[in-house]
């Protein structure tokens, strides 16, 4: 096993927490105890940003989830990405109290990067894989195996940030990107691939497995 993850708070509640702080020290000045509520929105911000580190595991062809959240989708459903081939789908969503960077699933280059502009419905619906904003990446494995992880924005999200590019070489468990406030990440594998996760089921990015690629 390895460890992944940036120490205590990402990179990208540094300015929220700031400001949240700020607040909240000159609502104690002002107010004494009645800021109390303030500082229960530092907290808060605080529990958002949080980017605890991860235990990866390391057996061949493993998955690993590339979100923390509650698992809403198992499913065969067609690829877009990949001239709408059939893969499975396993869809894992993140309410506004999951640790919100991304990991990526599998050890690879990325072969293909897409963004599609589109909509804000509740992510944990499906329809939102198909009709919400969100990043696509094509992970491509030492053994020829394409794995697709596609970040989408929910009913508050309103930023994705995803930080590889084309012909990087990534490694499972790696921090890749970022949503903020409440979104689903999905990942497309071969259908011949093992699901070792049910519907309903909480996992943590990074440490716990979701799947093995054909041949592990």
């Amino acid at each position: 096993m390895s460890r992944s993850g940036y120490p205590l708070l990402a990179k990208e509640g540094m300015v929220h927490l700031a400001t949240a702080l700020a607040v909240g020290v000159f609502s104690t000045f002002v107010l004494g105890w009645w800021s109390a509520p303030i500082w229960l929105v530092v907290l808060f911000v605080f529990q958002f940003f949080r980017d605890p580190k991860r235990i990866i595991p390391k057996q061949k062809g493993v998955v690993v989830a590339p979100a923390s959240g509650k698992i809403v989708s198992i499913s065969e459903a067609r690829n877009p990405y990949d001239g709408d081939s059939l893969y499975l789908k396993i869809s894992v969503f993140m309410n506004v109290f999951s640790v919100h960077s991304n990991l990526i699933p599998v050890a690879g280059t990325i072969c293909g990067k897409w963004y599609v502009p589109g909509s804000f419905f509740n992510a944990a619906l499906d329809k939102s894989s198909a009709d919400n904003e969100r990043s696509a990446i094509r992970i491509c494995t030492k053994d020829g195996i394409d794995v697709f992880c596609v970040q989408i924005a929910g009913l508050l999200a309103r930023r994705i940030f995803c930080y590889v590019e084309q012909g990087e070489k990534v490694e499972a468990g790696q921090r890749y990107g970022f949503i903020r406030f409440g979104s689903r990440v999905d990942v497309f594998i071969p259908k011949e691939s093992r699901v070792v996760v049910r519907l309903g089921q909480w996992v943590d990015s990074g440490n716990d497995p979701i799947g093995y690629l054909p041949g592990s």
